[in-house]
């Protein structure tokens, strides 16, 4: 008998979203009941706070023209929404999927496409320089990471970041204390399949979400992952803990990590 895939493989992972690529942006859509836009939004609206704090701890991180590093980043929809924060900003997008950054591409309004660099590489080795970035975002990438691939992350955001520079991260999570967690469950795990076989010519791709959400949990693992890597962290919980954030920054001195 076939063994089971590992679902937490590279290729796995950049193979799934070839192809989903084309309809992640419904789909992704269909599986949070539209909150997904919403979170993007509360995950970019975190950096400016911690901006602040950065400041006053004596830091001066670049927001005029800051270096944006967007990791597992999708089609890109969080691009409108860094850009209206900071209008001069550059962004580095890196994604494993090829066909995620052809649907980006495909998508980008023709006024900031020069802004946007792409990379098609696994957010876990890229090679880009240390203290290279001024601000890291990653939404709905992280459920794809075992623990030992967050820590790795954590590690890669330490070291690229600036001295100063702020991070924020969303993703998608399981609500273990939400008493409507049964029919949350219900969608991701049976309605979502069934809607996927009707329309999508029997795919059973974004069901994985169910899966994967149910395996990470939430940010806390990251979080502390984070914190031992020196970075000021702080973590939150959207919508009954449908989806939790890490956010913080990059302090001048490495912080001694919490117990």
């Amino acid at each position: 008998m076939a063994s089971s895939p590992d679902i937490y493989d590279p290729a796995f992972v950049a193979d799934l979203f070839d192809r989903c690529a084309g309809n992640y942006r419904r789909w992704a859509a269909v599986a949070s009941f539209g909150f997904v836009s919403i979170w993007r939004r509360q995950c970019v609206a975190r950096l400016p706070g911690q901006i602040a704090l950065a400041r006053h701890k004596g830091a001066y991180p670049n927001t005029k023209t800051p270096e944006i590093l967007d990791l597992m980043a999708g089609t890109g929809e969080v691009w409108p929404h860094l850009l209206r924060l900071f209008p001069q900003a550059r962004i580095t997008a890196i994604d494993i999927s090829p066909e995620m950054h052809v649907h980006a591409l495909a998508q980008l309004h023709g006024s900031y496409a020069h802004r946007i660099r792409h990379m098609a590489a696994d957010a876990l080795r890229h090679d880009l320089p240390e203290h290279s970035a001024d601000l890291i975002v990653a939404t709905f990438g992280l459920k794809t990471l075992t623990p030992a691939g967050q820590e790795v992350l954590a590690r890669q955001i330490a070291a690229t970041l600036r001295p100063g520079g702020a991070f924020s991260l969303i993703e998608a999570s399981d609500p273990a204390e939400w008493l409507l967690r049964p029919l949350y469950r219900f969608h991701l795990t049976r309605v979502l399949p069934m809607i996927e076989r009707l329309f999508l010519r029997g795919a059973q791709d974004f069901s994985m979400l169910g899966t994967y959400t149910e395996q990470f949990g939430d940010c806390s693992h990251f979080a502390q992952c984070l914190r031992s890597q020196g970075l000021f962290v702080s973590q939150r919980r959207h919508f009954f803990g449908c989806a939790s954030s890490v956010a913080g920054f990059k302090p001048l001195a490495a912080q001694t990590p919490s117990p």
